[in-house]
């Protein structure tokens, strides 16, 4: 049996996080009254970054955390745009904003942003933000069975934890996960005939076998990778109509996913190469990109229940998925993924934006 382990201490979470930043705004000399002071935990997950807000930000006013996203949509994007884009990011640059949970049996809700806007859910960056509230003592080391529950807009997330030999280890049991078109083809002038699936695992993926079109999925191909998924997305996204069976704002194409059979390492199943939202390259194998994959490769393949499969990333990072239960899903045939993987700290800021700044709401070079 296993139980939700409770919390209740958001605020907490939040001023904990805080007193792990190098500066203190009291400490600055700076007009208070001139700036926007953010401050945030960066991290990565086998490779992509996570900037964790921890203050800063106006109150995300409503009910579920869908109403809570709209929020941001419609009010706070240029917080989004000034944390994302350079000169404090990047094009590739990655958010999670925690808030307070919607559900009863979730601890903490999470928002997650990058270039384009505001994805629906995000393994990596799941497997992030618990693994820094546990490094910064947030939240408590769960106990064996316990769940860290977390309201997502795709749906609640159950995480885990555990910690051997000195090192953490975070897994999450998904949403559940389904194939929705299978042996599809969209003809592209730069690539010619492209044969594709469509799969769920949060967000929706399109994913294309980079073998059969000949396409490296080394870092060297990066930017040829980003122009090939960039493109497909794009053509699939005139050609086919995605609904989700439960939710509009879930309703929309969020990336392509390259997979290949030649891995670094033997034990690795495939590697995946992630290019979602507006070009973003996918350091990590993505968490939902193998939640969706892990469908995939029950319809195709035989996945079978609790047979765990390694997927590397271009980066070297790499993450393990595996099924915990099948159930139907809105007349879908779905599957329950659990991912596991690794995050780190990276660093600690408090950014600004001085009233005066010629590019407030920053911006974009690739």
């Amino acid at each position: 049996m296993e139980y939700c382990i409770q919390y209740s201490q958001l605020h907490k979470f939040i001023f904990i996080l805080s007193m792990y930043m190098y500066f203190d705004s009291k400490n600055l000399a700076f007009n208070k009254d001139q700036y926007i002071a953010i401050t945030a935990i960066d991290a990565h997950t086998e490779g992509e970054p996570l900037r964790i807000i921890t203050s800063g930000y106006p109150e995300i006013k409503g009910t579920t955390i869908l109403e809570k996203r709209q929020y941001l949509i419609e009010h706070l994007d240029n917080y989004r745009q000034f944390l994302m884009y350079e000169p404090r990011g990047h094009a590739d640059m990655y958010g999670a904003l925690i808030t307070e949970p919607c559900t009863e049996n979730a601890s903490f809700g999470i928002l997650f942003m990058h270039n384009e806007g505001y994805s629906s859910m995000c393994g990596h960056g799941i497997i992030a933000a618990v693994s820094v509230a546990i490094e910064t003592k947030s939240l408590d080391m769960p106990k064996k069975g316990e769940y860290i529950g977390i309201d997502s807009p795709a749906g609640f997330i159950k995480a885990y934890a555990e910690q051997t030999d000195n090192q953490l280890s975070v897994s999450f049991e998904n949403v559940p996960a389904f194939v929705e078109a299978v042996d599809q083809k969209i003809a592209i002038e730069s690539l010619g005939t492209v044969n594709y699936d469509i799969a769920f695992g949060g967000a929706y993926y399109v994913f294309v076998d980079a073998d059969d079109l000949h396409l490296s999925c080394e870092a060297s191909n990066s930017q040829g990778l980003i122009a090939a998924g960039r493109a497909i997305k794009k053509a699939v996204m005139a050609d086919y109509d995605i609904k989700h069976p439960l939710e509009e704002d879930l309703s929309f194409l969020y990336g392509v996913i390259f997979h290949s059979k030649k891995t670094a390492r033997s034990a690795s199943h495939s590697r995946h190469v992630c290019i979602f939202a507006e070009g973003e390259l996918d350091r990590s194998p993505t968490g939902t990109g193998v939640s969706a994959r892990a469908a995939l490769l029950t319809k195709k393949e035989g996945l079978l229940i609790g047979e765990k499969v390694i997927i590397e990333s271009i980066t070297g990072g790499e993450m393990t998925v595996s099924i915990e239960s099948t159930q139907d899903y809105y007349n879908k045939k779905a599957v329950i993924p659990h991912v596991s993987g690794r995050a780190f700290i990276t660093g600690v800021h408090q950014f600004l934006v001085d009233g005066n700044d010629i590019f407030p709401q920053g911006f974009l070079l690739r």
